[in-house]
């Protein structure tokens, strides 16, 4: 099955577990952002890397009524792409974690970033600068879901309203986006959706 083939649509999970987690049932729409927040520690990082298929897990996951099991775990991967809070980097050089180096060119103005940037060295960068990168470095392969880990958590204002203003876009653009934040202001700013992981497992914060 061509990723081509998959269209914007909805992220669901039935009874997705771990060994230490859930069962957890999701419904996330496409087009729309879904804050989840809970105290450290709890397993919000965990429920995004299940989804993702990163971790061991168990239960039927299906994107736009496309079953996971259906595709290779690098093709799902790409559809549902998960951002850690403080991603991996494997290249000396940032130009070479990009698949297209003209689409993050573009994006780079956009969360307060020089594009003078992608010339520069991994061990140059601040974390916040990774951060933002680690982002685009996702962005720019078009997933259909966005599964992000707290990903303003190093930045300062002005950095952090570029990422939402973009993750907006995103948004009205039809990506689905389920991120992980202990920010309220940025949960009221993001959120049409907010789910609240605690011991008693996951439900819906109303407004």
């Amino acid at each position: 099955m061509s990723l081509l083939d998959i269209p914007f649509g909805p992220l669901r999970a039935c009874g997705l577990r771990g060994a230490l987690s859930g069962p957890f049932d999701l419904d996330l729409a496409p087009g729309r952002c879904t804050v989840l927040s809970g105290p450290s520690g709890i397993g919000k990082s965990l429920l995004l890397r299940m989804l993702a298929d990163l971790d061991p897990n168990q239960g039927q996951v299906s994107l736009a009524g496309v079953a996971r099991e259906r595709m290779s775990a690098s093709a799902w991967r790409r559809l549902v792409t998960y951002v850690a809070a403080e991603s991996g980097w494997w290249e000396e050089g940032v130009a070479a974690h990009f698949a297209d180096l003209d689409a993050a060119r573009a994006l780079l103005p956009r969360v307060r970033l020089d594009p003078a940037l992608l010339q520069a060295r991994v061990a140059q960068l601040s974390t916040g600068e990774r951060q933002r990168l680690a982002l685009l470095r996702a962005v720019v392969q078009r997933p259909r879901f966005l599964l992000l880990d707290e990903p303003t958590a190093a930045l300062d204002a002005a950095s952090r309203e570029g990422v939402e203003q973009l993750l907006q876009a995103l948004k009205a653009e039809g990506m689905g986006l389920l991120v992980v934040s202990h920010d309220a202001g940025q949960a009221r700013r993001l959120a049409d959706v907010h789910l609240q992981l605690d011991e008693h497992g996951l439900g819906e914060v109303q407004p």
